[in-house]
């Protein structure tokens, strides 16, 4: 419901085509009393691309996969286009049971998965990192990871069995094979000591040794990307392309091995090899500096990594809420919002989640429900009705921004892959909890792609840790097929 809203206003700024809106426009005359304020409408025109901007973009960004890709400008590279040396997709007959380690953000998930053909068994148990955790150091954050696998196998009753692991670690790796992943850099709030430039595999099986009680073979590392991919192929045999767009933004695809210059393993058969782009970096030699907003550099100049993972930085719900949230302090102290009267809280660092944003999307056209509830817990119960339609169209502007770059990216790939139907295996909090975020996305791929080329987009039903199990089931399959002949 609240992209028709969005289309139109867009619509009234001139920067959407009509051809794409004229559907969703009566509803929104019919059902919002008050417009979007003329001056908020012209200061928010920085955060809307037109089809032109997201081509030029298109163009960058598969300049920068290229470089990733060559040997001669990888190290100079911002899009890194890393080997995960994950050279095969399920094909339905792997089975066993398979443990899986999922680290990507705040929490962190241990599964055990049991497949047979077609059907799959899955039990799993999420655990918190604290802060001290993510900020000391690598030692203390592998310990806390093999204590909480050695809790789960027993809670399993599988602590004497060995099994096969994937380790996804949706940090940027340098993979030097299957099961050796080198720390590049730390994301996502994380900055624990002593890892950068360290194989993390190998940290685990120290930690697990430490402890002596429990038995475990990892067999593979990878990213969330790709896990999500894997997942979804198991599904869909079309999937060739894994996005995330949650606390971080990534993308991974599948690419000839001949393209891929740092592929470095003897073909296993298929020609071919997943493509981890570390694309969250885009951006950050300043090749999109001319799309970037004040809102961006001030999110990066208070980031506990200044100039790095720049684009991430415009799309990923880390970022999003706090976007959103030093436009309405502009707004504000500009005395275009709330009568020119903020709140300590508007006015405080990160106080704006990005679950705000979505609350605020899914509020029907001209309702305010969880709108009014989020101002009011800000302080804000002087704000005005008119102040509601402003918030919500900036709030709008943020995400269909965020949206409409993750096209820009994916159309790139489609292009690049020249395949006739893909299919995009999708994860992350804010794909999954924004309202609209798939249909703009879908909107605006079908704008920027070649018609001849099928896509679709496929939401993740259960993340990226079914798909490290299954990055290891294919390993073992692939090692059980090199033992037969």
């Amino acid at each position: 419901m609240r992209v028709k809203r969005v289309i139109s206003i867009l619509n009234d700024l001139g920067r959407v085509e009509r051809d794409h809106g004229h559907q969703h426009e009566e509803e929104y005359e019919h059902s919002v009393r008050n417009h979007v304020s003329n001056e908020i409408r012209e200061k928010c025109r920085e955060l809307v691309y037109d089809n032109d901007t997201l081509k030029k973009i298109q163009e960058i960004f598969l300049d920068n996969i290229q470089r990733g890709l060559a040997k001669g400008t990888h190290k100079k590279a911002t899009v890194k286009c890393f080997p995960t040396y994950v050279q095969d997709l399920p094909d339905g007959t792997e089975t066993g049971k398979f443990l899986a380690l999922d680290l990507g953000g705040t929490n962190f998930r241990v599964l055990l998965i049991e497949l047979s053909g077609e059907h799959f068994e899955m039990k799993s148990k999420i655990f918190a990192i604290p802060q001290h955790i993510m900020l000391g150091s690598g030692e203390q954050l592998f310990d806390h990871i093999a204590e909480c696998l050695a809790i789960f196998v027993k809670e399993e009753q599988v602590q004497h069995e060995t099994l096969p692991l994937g380790f996804t670690f949706s940090f940027p790796l340098a993979q030097k094979g299957l099961t050796v992943g080198i720390l590049e850099r730390w994301t996502k709030g994380f900055n624990c000591s002593n890892v950068v430039g360290n194989d993390v595999v190998q940290m685990l099986n120290e930690a697990i040794d430490r402890r002596g009680d429990v038995k475990i073979e990892v067999c593979a590392i990878l990213n969330d990307t790709t896990g999500t991919l894997m997942s979804c192929a198991w599904k869909n045999r079309d999937c060739r392309i894994g996005l995330i767009i949650g606390t971080g933004n990534n993308g991974c695809y599948v690419e000839k091995q001949e393209n891929a210059e740092l592929f470095d393993d003897a073909d296993a058969g298929s020609g071919k090899v997943i493509i981890n782009l570390e694309m969250g970096a885009f951006g950050d030699d300043g090749c999109i500096d001319f799309v970037r907003s004040e809102y961006d550099n001030e999110v990066d100049r208070h980031s506990i990594n200044p100039g790095s993972q720049l684009l991430e930085k415009m799309i990923s719900g880390m970022y999003m809420g706090e976007l959103v949230r030093l436009a309405l302090e502009r707004f504000t102290k500009e005395g275009l919002l709330f009568g020119g009267k903020g709140s300590d809280l508007l006015f405080e660092r990160g106080r704006f989640y990005t679950k705000y944003v979505s609350e605020i999307e899914s509020d029907e056209p001209g309702m305010f429900t969880n709108q009014k509830e989020i101002l009011e817990e800000l302080g804000l119960k002087h704000a005005t009705e008119q102040d509601y339609v402003n918030v919500r169209f900036i709030c709008e502007c943020i995400s269909r921004r965020a949206a409409h770059l993750a096209s820009a990216t994916i159309t790139t790939l489609l292009h690049k892959m020249n395949e006739k139907r893909v299919t995009v295996g999708v994860d992350g909090s804010v794909y999954r909890y924004h309202p609209h975020f798939r249909n703009l996305m879908m909107e605006k791929i079908k704008e920027l792609c070649d018609p001849s080329i099928e896509f679709d987009l496929m939401l993740s039903e259960d993340g990226s840790g079914r798909g490290a199990a299954l990055v290891a089931a294919v390993a073992a399959r692939q090692k059980k097929k090199m033992l037969a002949t």
